[in-house]
């Protein structure tokens, strides 16, 4: 598709370099609000381990007495891709600027390796708390694409990538 295929070029050529530089690094960081860490983000995590994509996600990847920040700033550093999962509680973070979340998006931003799945929510609303985001071509789950389907393609596109 070319819309998809518009989404996922400019991430797929970042993340060669950083598969380069990185050679323990992970498929994709996930980047999600700490009150959907146990429900919609950890779903996003086991669909896209399901279809074969390693991930960067918190609940698993900080140790315990670990620093979070320290522990983060690695995870983006040798993450391909980062993926922001924006829901309701996602809207609300970036709209009150605070959290960690907010310092993984700024990060993120930064780069041209960042896809917003949009995931109970639109790209609108998304583009009102965040018109960097809101910007870039990214998925939107509801009737037309499912949570699981989204996180195929994307699983698939970062297989892709890693085989160019």
């Amino acid at each position: 598709m070319p819309s998809e295929e518009r989404t996922f070029a400019p991430v797929a050529r970042q993340a060669e370099q950083i598969a380069r530089s990185y050679p323990d690094r992970r498929d994709i960081f996930l980047c999600h609000a700490w009150d959907d860490r146990q429900e919609a983000a950890l779903e996003l995590h086991d669909l896209l381990r399901t279809y074969g994509a390693t991930v960067w996600f918190s609940e698993y990847d900080v140790g315990l007495g670990k620093s979070l920040l320290t522990e983060i700033d690695k995870g983006l550093r040798s993450s391909r891709v980062g993926i922001v999962l924006v829901t309701p509680s996602m809207l609300t973070t970036l709209d009150r600027a605070t959290g960690i979340a907010s310092k993984e998006l700024a990060a993120l931003l930064a780069t041209d390796r960042v896809i917003p799945l949009a995931h109970g929510t639109d790209f609108d609303a998304l583009r009102e708390v965040s018109p960097l985001l809101g910007a870039r071509s990214g998925l939107t789950t509801g009737d037309a694409l499912s949570l699981e389907e989204a996180a195929k393609k994307i699983a698939a596109a970062t297989a892709a990538q890693e085989n160019d």
